[in-house]
């Protein structure tokens, strides 16, 4: 199917509002794809991807989103925010391309492990930087982003980040770059620790003699129930735990192994801090 043809000069000259422009719309790119246009901003959208399947090009066009196949189609465009989420390995090669485009525009970038400073270096310029790590969640709409700003970023530009990032769940503003590292490894891996919770806690049911499948119903379902438990009490976690424990009783034994010296926080402590030296590597 053919892209979507951009509007005419005339027809740009006469439009209010500056297009958002997302590069890559794969995981985090189609998720924010998708939650701007769900916020019926589809019509401000334009979407950049030569790889984009035909199912969500055609979902984005029924929003009202223009979409493209490189950054030559965008740059008479002059978008008010470029958005990249391409991997972290493809930016040096992308980023440059959208150059003329980026000179009055915010920049955001989700690309864990590129820093500002070299987006700025391969933009070529001085650069209004938005550095941010929504997570897996943001693909149904109840993501966290961490999020920090360069000081070429005016109060406008902060604002129509956090709509931008908003649209697929909350924001956390950082007060340093370097912060990012640590979100990534809390909460952008974090999703992959509660799946992997999940397997593991089939696997102890099986061990004990339950059926793989009723193991496995009973672990999810444990999971996405304790999970919305935390979203709709105020009680603090350790406060809901105290409530699922009784003096003497089953949880207290399991959680005697837990909260042990090698127990299950010194191995999140470890894994935290393995995730957090692979980010900095990234950046270097």
């Amino acid at each position: 199917m053919p892209r979507q043809r951009l509007k005419s000069k005339k027809d740009a000259a006469s439009s209010r509002v500056r297009p958002i422009v997302i590069v890559g719309a794969g995981n985090m790119g189609g998720a924010l794809a998708r939650g701007l246009t769900a916020k019926g901003l589809g019509r401000e959208l334009i979407v950049v991807d030569p790889a984009l399947n035909q199912r969500d090009a055609r979902r984005f066009r029924a929003a009202g989103a223009t979409t493209v196949k490189s950054a030559a189609d965008v740059a008479a465009a002059k978008p008010r925010a470029i958005i990249f989420a391409v991997k972290p390995q493809l930016m040096q090669t992308v980023v440059p391309d959208y150059a003329s485009a980026a000179r009055s525009a915010l920049v955001v970038s989700i690309a864990a492990g590129t820093k500002a400073e070299k987006i700025a270096e391969w933009l070529g310029g001085d650069a209004a930087i938005v550095r941010a790590m929504p997570n897996m969640p943001a693909a149904i709409g109840k993501g966290i982003s961490g999020a920090f700003a360069t000081p070429q970023v005016t109060g406008p530009q902060r604002a129509l980040a956090e709509r931008i990032l908003s649209a697929v769940g909350e924001v956390i503003w950082l007060e340093r770059e370097e912060l990012i590292d640590p979100v990534t490894a809390v909460s952008g891996s974090g999703p992959a620790y509660v799946f992997l919770l999940v397997e593991a806690l089939a696997k102890a049911g099986v061990a004990v003699g339950l059926p793989p499948l009723t193991a496995l119903r009973l672990a999810r379902k444990t999971v996405e129930g304790a999970g919305a438990l935390l979203a709709e009490r105020k009680e603090a976690a350790d406060d809901l735990r105290r409530a699922v424990t009784s003096p003497g009783g089953t949880t207290e034994a399991a959680l005697k192994i837990l909260m042990s010296e090698r127990g299950l926080e010194p191995l999140l402590r470890a894994a935290v801090a393995a995730a957090t030296a692979r980010g900095q590597e990234l950046g270097k």
